[in-house]
């Protein structure tokens, strides 16, 4: 007598049946994200349609293959750091949820990159791809290149990004992982800008000229070979076309390879958390050592390494360094890149640094009660703040002097680099000053609960007032500074200009000097609205 089994389905089947119940439950819960979800689709699909209009219009020009591996290229470098910055946007395909299952590496590698053609960034690529096919394509070798290609490109781009998130799935399942979110605002405003300068080059060019050497280097690496690949074989080069479709062929081999082997490691072998844990510690306490013999003792040592721990570690406080460390170079930078710019935009780095002094106490959230402990008198206040001071001027002094220095050189003005060296100097002065006073008077709360709130809600008056009006006074201070400038600079013909740097690097440290005696006081005075406002998050 023979029992009758069950057909066991395969592990694709499941995993896509999976993700598609996953996705279809996840829009049942709420209608915010369900209208989310609609939104993107539609915006996907307007955009999608609008480049395969373009595509369409591409087609038989000349600079068709140029605009299409570009754009091949620019494609795959967004599925490349997408992961970086939205990790847990599909935790469905996260590995690591998998490793108690008796799962083999090569099936599981295949259900995971079929499961993860479901969605709307796959369908997407899958346009670019057909669009970008169809306006190279020409002939029969053209349009049997094309049938290869474009499967090849979404396969690639989809792999790749699955074995970066793969290789870096603990990092990016973690605290500070997640965190790495916040600072896809600075790569939006810094490829914005990239845009910008390109958009620039190519109108001062005429054409897409300039750019057909980029094309023809991107044109030979994975995906966008496969696309260049069609173009070659509607030309009749035959031989350039196959080689670049296997060397796609070949890189897809080597990612899913890749993934393969992140996945192993995954599920073998154990992490951090469970092997090694003393060693970490001591590295931790040898830094922390180093750091000590470094900084001064007592409490002004003290106060420094734990603002610089803050900077290090805090992901709030490091997003707004790096925002503000990245917008204080990109904008001397890329006007002097431009030719529209001036030695003196190099103020912006000192500017956007010294705004990291404004809330100094918000950082601190409800822990703010134990260094409310320590101050007791207007002296304790003082060294607090003198303290935190000191801290921010150890990375924004070299910082604005190298980022001076840099401008001086891409605009030819060495001889300008003193004065404008002194009123940065004066500025990032005035800010520390400012920021000390305007941290005392209007204290507002940082919210940890959420990557993109800055402000605790009932705030935003108090962040508006501490941060535009101190900006606004900061400038006011500014004024001797700059009228001693145009002093010098007219009446003395500009040989007197070099008096600007000590001048600027005096007038700063007696300012910041001022602002942190006339915040003290209120420091001490107001510990208790202080300590109300800055957890109030």
């Amino acid at each position: 007598m023979t029992t009758a089994t069950a057909p066991v389905p395969s592990l694709t089947s499941v995993f896509v049946r999976l993700k598609l119940s996953l996705l279809k439950n996840g829009l049942k819960q709420s209608g915010g994200r369900t209208a989310a979800y609609v939104l993107s689709v539609v915006f996907a699909a307007v955009f999608a349609i609008g480049l395969l209009i373009g595509f369409l219009v591409l087609r038989g020009h000349d600079d068709a293959a140029t605009v299409t591996v570009l754009l091949a290229g620019i494609l795959t470098l967004a599925w490349t750091v997408m992961p970086l910055f939205i990790a847990s946007g599909d935790e469905t395909l996260d590995p690591s949820r998998l490793v108690m299952l008796p799962l083999r590496p090569r099936p599981l590698v295949r259900a995971l990159l079929v499961a993860s053609l479901v969605g709307i960034g796959p369908v997407f690529t899958l346009v670019v791809g057909v669009g970008a096919a169809l306006a190279v394509a020409r002939g029969a070798a053209g349009t049997v290149a094309a049938v290869l290609a474009v499967p090849l490109v979404v396969l690639v781009c989809v792999a790749l990004s699955r074995s970066v998130a793969a290789a870096n799935v603990r990092l990016l399942t973690s605290r500070k992982g997640r965190d790495l979110a916040v600072l896809s605002g600075l790569v939006i405003a810094v490829g914005m800008q990239l845009v910008n300068f390109g958009a620039q080059r190519l109108s001062e060019a005429g054409g897409l000229s300039a750019v057909e050497p980029a094309a023809r280097v991107v044109g030979w690496l994975p995906p966008a070979a496969a696309v260049s690949a069609v173009d070659d074989a509607g030309r009749g080069a035959y031989l350039p076309a196959a080689a670049k479709l296997l060397l796609t062929a070949a890189a897809l081999a080597g990612l899913l390879y890749w993934w393969q082997r992140s996945l192993v490691r995954l599920m073998v072998e154990p992490d951090g958390s469970t092997v090694g844990a003393a060693a970490p510690a001591a590295k931790d306490k040898a830094s922390s050592g180093l750091l000590g013999r470094i900084l001064p003792g007592g409490r002004t040592g003290t106060v420094m390494e734990r603002s610089l721990r803050y900077i290090w570690r805090d992901p709030k406080t490091k997003a707004a360094w790096v925002t503000s460390l990245a917008i204080g170079a990109i904008i001397p930078v890329f006007n002097a890149l431009q030719g529209t710019g001036t030695i003196y935009f190099a103020c912006f780095a000192s500017g956007m640094l010294g705004i990291q002094m404004y809330n100094q106490f918000g950082q601190d959230t409800s822990a703010f009660w134990m260094v409310a402990q320590t101050i007791a008198t207007k002296a304790d206040a003082y060294a607090e703040l003198r303290a935190r001071a000191l801290a921010l001027l150890v990375i924004t002094v070299p910082y604005t002097a190298l980022v001076t220095a840099v401008t001086a050189g891409m605009l030819d003005a060495w001889h300008q680099l003193p004065q404008a060296l002194g009123l940065a100097f004066a500025l990032l002065g005035a800010m520390m000053a400012t920021g000390s006073v305007a941290s005392a008077t209007f204290p507002y709360s940082i919210p940890q609960d959420s990557a993109y709130k800055n402000v605790a809600p009932g705030q935003g008056g108090l962040a508006w007032m501490s941060i535009f009006g101190g900006m606004i006074s900061a400038a006011v201070l500014c004024a001797p500074v700059i009228v001693l400038m145009l002093f010098l600079h007219f009446e003395t013909d500009g040989g007197l200009m070099w008096l600007l740097l000590p001048v600027g690097v005096l007038y700063g440290g007696l300012i910041t000097w001022a602002g942190l005696k006339l915040a003290a006081p209120r420091v001490s005075g107001r510990l208790p609205e202080i300590l109300a406002a800055v957890s109030k998050g």
